[in-house]
């Protein structure tokens, strides 16, 4: 038996009320403020947990904050040529762009649509410049 010591609870809804705020849908800023003020704050809430233990639960979190971005950028696109225009450049094929850029579900719902899960994926937005709450911990828990 050992001690293993997690970040509080309350600590956790405190990082995702943050990362509620700055992926609030309602606000008009572009992406990449967005990415910077997360980057700042997971960045920062890592640096301050490093010595926990929480692979599991950062993994989930940032699975989470993907969702909440690619709910964010499909309410940014708003029109329907816009969608279909992104999509067909992300490399989806034309009859599939069509169908989503049409569809009526909701931007949460859609956020998690297999479309937009593989084409807005973890590679997007690295190259988008969003750090990872799991990455930063890898990098500096090396034990």
């Amino acid at each position: 038996d050992e001690i293993r010591i997690r970040p509080h609870e309350k600590s956790i809804k405190r990082l995702k009320d943050k990362i509620r705020k700055i992926t609030n849908r309602n606000i008009g800023i572009s992406m990449e403020i967005r990415i910077e003020r997360l980057n700042f704050l997971i960045v920062g809430w890592v640096n301050y947990f490093k010595i926990a233990d929480m692979k599991a639960k950062l993994k989930a979190i940032d699975k989470w904050t993907r969702r909440r971005l690619r709910a964010c950028l499909w309410k940014q696109w708003k029109k329907i040529k816009t969608k279909f225009k992104n999509l067909k450049r992300l490399g989806v094929p034309e009859y599939k762009a069509w169908q989503y850029a049409n569809t009526r579900k909701g931007y949460w719902r859609i956020s998690n649509s297999p479309i937009l899960s593989k084409t807005l994926n973890n590679q997007y937005w690295l190259k988008q410049g969003l750090k990872s709450l799991s990455t930063q911990y890898k990098k500096l828990n090396l034990t």
